[in-house]
């Protein structure tokens, strides 16, 4: 593997680009890409990438610069997830989803020095987090919890059976969603951190699945035992609403606009190479080239616009709560995730088609077979039926001033 040092350092230099982008693009493209094919063959952790994200840094991205982190922001996050989708969709998906971690830590927690200490440590020793928000028993709604934390003295406890975990075996870390008590509603949840090493997981299924294969989401039983001060107290429905649902629909849009951007360079490629064997014409491809030029735009444009409004809001004093948990801005986000995960899969469907029988082989360097297979994914996650009935419920009672 190539060793990449990079300064961890959220200052911009004179023509205003990231200082870290250079050094993320040398990850993305001497690390990342090369291990891309055998990650998907293989259905294994990114290990080569997230070995050299660590040494640069990247993993406290998303910590504040006070705790030892790059204090980036979620439009920053965002080029990095789209950088690292580019290369490899499993590892900017794997990067995006222990970002959203990070957020939900950094902006809920409050004055816990519990808190502080841990964002501190994860920039410093760069520990890379996962979620346990899926549960046997709920229909597939992050809403709503089974599993209750159980007090015993001083020291609480649960036991969560959680369908997806994504990396969980790789992680330092897991941040889980339980009901506060035994005694709560379903609906009544926190949010807990716990040290993978201090919890035991029980696997109980596989991950060998048709595309973003990296990601190892198998579902475990996690049980734990931890001290009362690793659970958030803000309620996990302002942690949704407030950051949770809008980093991943950013984050997760960012990677699969990732995985469109390749695609499409893809197949400039290829209308090239041939207008090389044709000189003096226009390929048949390019007019196809402009044409797929569109959706990539506009997914990019809301994308960047959307985190842009995010990073305003949450510059505000109440970290733009007020805008961040209303009918409208859950309408946005939702509009957000389904546009950008019906876009992705249309883009290498089209980039596809202008490549043609060289985009379809796995042996080719145009190759798209890894790109397609990966973008269907993401109609899955939070599947878009799903999203859709939320909308049509929101809509009855939504005023639009």
């Amino acid at each position: 593997m190539t060793e990449i040092d990079v300064a961890r350092t959220p200052e911009t230099s004179s023509s205003e680009e990231p200082a870290w982008l250079p050094a993320l693009q040398r990850i993305a493209k001497e690390v990342t890409g090369p291990a891309a094919t055998a990650v998907d063959r293989e259905a294994r952790f990114p290990r080569e990438s997230f070995a050299a994200l660590s040494k640069g840094g990247f993993l406290g991205a998303a910590v504040p610069v006070s705790l030892g982190g790059m204090g980036a922001s979620i439009e920053e996050m965002s080029v990095m997830c789209e950088t690292l989708g580019r290369r490899c969709a499993a590892t900017a998906m794997v990067f995006a989803m222990h970002h959203i971690q990070v957020a939900c830590i950094e902006r809920h927690r409050g004055s816990s020095r519990f808190f502080a200490e841990y964002l501190r440590e994860v920039a410093e020793k760069q520990r890379l987090i996962a979620s346990v928000t899926s549960e046997a028993g709920v229909g597939g709604s992050t809403r709503t919890s089974v599993a209750p934390i159980e007090r015993d003295g001083e020291l609480c406890k649960f036991r969560k059976d959680g369908t997806v975990v994504s990396y969980g075996e790789n992680a330092d870390d897991l941040l889980v969603t339980v009901r506060r008590s035994a005694d709560a509603p379903m609906n009544d949840q926190a949010l807990v951190l716990v040290r993978r090493s201090a919890c035991s997981m029980e696997r109980t299924g596989s991950w060998d699945t048709l595309g973003m294969r990296g990601t190892c989401s198998p579902g475990y039983i996690v049980a734990a035992t931890f001290p009362e001060e690793q659970v958030l107290e803000s309620p996990f429905s302002d942690i949704s609403s407030m950051t949770m649902v809008p980093f991943a629909h950013l984050l997760w849009g960012s990677a699969w606009l990732g995985i469109a951007a390749d695609a499409v360079a893809r197949a400039r490629m290829h209308v090239r190479d041939v207008a090389r064997q044709m000189p003096g014409t226009v390929p048949p491809g390019a007019v196809r080239l402009s044409e797929v030029s569109t959706p990539l735009q506009l997914m990019r444009t809301q994308i960047r616009d959307l985190a842009r409004e995010f990073d305003s809001l949450a510059s505000r004093p109440d970290r733009g709560k007020s805008v961040l948990t209303s009918v409208g801005y859950a309408l946005r986000m939702n509009a957000l995730k389904i546009s950008s995960s019906e876009l992705v899969v249309d883009i290498v469907t089209r980039a596809l088609r202008i490549v043609g029988t060289s985009g379809y082989r796995n042996d080719s360097r145009y190759s798209l077979t890894r790109h397609l297979r990966d973008a269907h994914s993401a109609a899955l996650m939070i599947g878009n039926e799903r999203m859709h009935g939320a909308n049509a419920a929101l809509l009855l009672v939504h005023k639009d001033d």
